[in-house]
């Protein structure tokens, strides 16, 4: 049996969450969709999930927040930040997890190819670790 990889998609903007689900479901991952950083929290805690890309702007709980407790509970995912804030700055606790300036992604995003790179070059960084 083919297994594929496993992705999750956070933001609250329905229309955003759709398309990029969609497009990943096209590419053939395992999507997984969250509208709250309590239902991802959720997601990643009972699911094995390869990437989560997370907007920071989310009602009740940050995307930072989100990120910070899902690495508390030991997830094994990896992150990518999807934030349409220019002046967003990575928090020095998100760096000390490994999440760098190339895990974060600006939006609008044109060209979804290019986020598509960013998550094959996180999925090929998690199999050589």
């Amino acid at each position: 049996m083919e297994t594929y990889p496993s992705i999750l998609i956070v933001d609250d903007e329905p229309a955003l969450l759709f398309s990029l689900s969609a497009f990943f479901e096209d590419e053939n991952f395992k999507v997984f969709r969250a509208d709250s950083g309590e239902s991802a929290l959720e997601l990643l805690t009972k699911n094995s999930i390869d990437i989560a890309i997370l907007d920071m702007r989310l009602p009740v709980m940050s995307g930072n927040e989100v990120i910070e407790e899902a690495c508390r509970r030991n997830t094994q995912s990896r992150f990518l930040i999807h934030t349409g804030s220019l002046e967003y700055t990575l928090p020095i606790s998100l760096r000390q997890h490994g999440i760098t300036e190339e895990h974060v992604i600006i939006k609008p995003v044109y060209d979804l190819t290019t986020l598509l790179n960013t998550v094959n070059s996180l999925l090929q960084e998690k199999t050589v670790e």
